[in-house]
């Protein structure tokens, strides 16, 4: 383990670390770290805190994972950090561990992009293959479904949700719930709201035309019917099942504790 180890940086012998991982110059490891196979931090990197790591993830320098929570109820109680597979954490990227009172855990999936700046606050729930573009910042209690991307400069208010597949414009509040499949954006630092389905990123994901299509229409409907939205809701539970649809009445039927994101105009 030792020449995979670069002699300035500082791993506590009880960190519970694969041989295969390469640890460059300035690195600090705290004890009751875990990290698994194939893991490389090139330089600078914090990590402390009960947390615990997958396979194949790289951490740039000066990102700092595991650190307790920027919470002022947060009083040292023994809290985690869960980090799947192949994900990617540039400089100066920040996670946080979880709060008792949130469930004590934040949770990061796989093969996630996390970049330049970005923070994920405690008990944050990111998903697969999500993007966090530089400087996008979570507030706690956070949930990002797979397959989204937040564009640079993204802020999401704590206990919000984003669905997958969806896109958020840069330099936007995101204040209200996102649904799947759709775009949310502002105009200069401004709240989100919906403007369009995600067609170009359904297309990028491998859905087919009849799919964009039933994604498409299942969100117009919703959208744009002036009904309230307990009817829209119910209304929306008998539409035929299938990949797409079922991925978006899991989203919308699930309670929200904040509202749900809305065009501006029809869709």
């Amino acid at each position: 383990m030792k020449n995979n180890f670069h002699s300035t940086s500082i791993v506590s012998l009880k960190a519970n670390i694969d041989p295969s991982c390469i640890i460059g110059p300035n690195c600090v490891i705290g004890e009751n770290v875990k990290i698994g196979k194939k893991c490389k931090l090139i330089s600078n990197v914090v990590i402390d805190g009960n947390t615990t790591i997958g396979d194949g993830c790289e951490f740039y320098p000066f990102s700092v994972i595991g650190m307790v929570p920027q919470d002022l109820k947060y009083k040292g109680e023994k809290t985690f950090l869960k980090i799947g597979n192949q994900n990617i954490f540039r400089e100066h990227s920040t996670i946080h561990l979880g709060t008792e009172s949130g469930g004590g855990t934040t949770i990061i999936g796989n093969n996630n992009l996390i970049m330049t700046g970005a923070h994920v606050a405690h008990d944050c729930k990111i998903g697969n293959n999500t993007v966090l573009s530089h400087h996008v910042a979570l507030a706690g209690h956070v949930e990002i479904n797979d397959n989204a991307i937040l564009s640079a400069m993204v802020g999401v208010v704590q206990f919000r949700r984003i669905g997958s597949y969806s896109m958020i414009g840069g330099l936007c509040a995101v204040d209200m719930d996102v649904s799947p499949f759709t775009i949310a954006s502002g105009i200069d630092g401004s709240r989100a709201y919906i403007n369009g389905v995600n067609i170009i990123g359904m297309k990028r994901k491998g859905f087919s035309k009849e799919e964009i299509n039933c994604a498409s229409g299942t969100l117009k409907s919703f959208f744009n019917d002036t009904d309230t939205y307990q009817k829209r809701l119910q209304k929306l539970q008998l539409i035929s099942s299938n990949k797409v649809n079922n991925i978006i009445k899991d989203f919308l039927l699930k309670e929200t504790k904040n509202g749900i994101c809305h065009p501006k105009s029809l869709l």
